[in-house]
């Protein structure tokens, strides 16, 4: 029986880590979490996200602009999110509406696709 989701994996290119810090780490504020010893030496790193983690692996030789695949990030202020993206020179791009959610999405300096959401009282 499948309980749960106990982590998610992104990856960015081989050799991005402290871009991939400065966008995840610096500019939306996840705190790193240490890796297992055994997996140090494979490169990219792990992120702490609520009671889950994302795992940021490193990957070449892949078009992330040519993919849907995303991570939803849940937000109290999606507002904020916005101002904050938008001064760093991230382009958001609004999202198809859903009942119960605002939402927009834009991309990580890799491609990657990110979604930001927020439920509606």
């Amino acid at each position: 029986m499948i309980i749960g989701i106990d982590h998610v994996q992104i990856t960015i290119p081989k050799g991005a880590e402290e871009q991939g810090r400065a966008f995840y780490c610096g500019l939306l504020g996840l705190p790193e979490i240490e890796k297992p010893a055994s997996l140090k030496g494979r490169g990219g790193f792990w992120l702490q996200v609520g009671d889950r983690a994302v795992h940021v692996g490193t990957e070449d030789g892949f078009d992330r602009y040519s993919t849907k695949s995303h991570i939803a990030y849940r937000v109290t202020d999606i507002d904020h999110w916005r101002v904050v993206l938008a001064g760093a020179g991230i382009h958001i791009e609004e999202s198809i509406p859903i009942p119960g959610h605002t939402r927009f999405e834009c991309r990580d300096p890799f491609g990657n696709r990110v979604e930001i959401t927020q439920l509606l009282s």
